[in-house]
């Protein structure tokens, strides 16, 4: 019983590490075409490695920013807007 306890206390404590990212609740229909919203990005200066729609409704990109640094980004589908930036320098 007490490992049941402590296990459950620990899951618990971690749980907020896991929480997903979220874009947006819209419909999709009114999201930016994908592969126009890549092509800008990469207009921008992005270099895209890969890009996928989360879960939590976004668009993530994992690349190289302008400055050549590691990126992982979420963006908003329907206004492109970044949500949430991870950069490794």
């Amino acid at each position: 019983m007490r490992r049941l306890l402590l296990a459950s206390a620990l899951l618990a404590c971690t749980a907020p590490a896991f929480a997903k990212t979220e874009c947006t609740t819209t419909d999709r229909s009114t999201w930016q075409d994908p592969d126009q919203f890549q092509a800008k990005l990469v207009a921008d200066g992005y270099r895209i490695n890969k890009f996928k729609i989360t879960e939590g409704n976004c668009y993530e990109i994992y690349g190289f920013d302008r400055e050549g640094r590691k990126v992982e980004i979420y963006h908003d589908p329907v206004s492109g807007k970044a949500v949430k930036t991870e950069i490794e320098d």
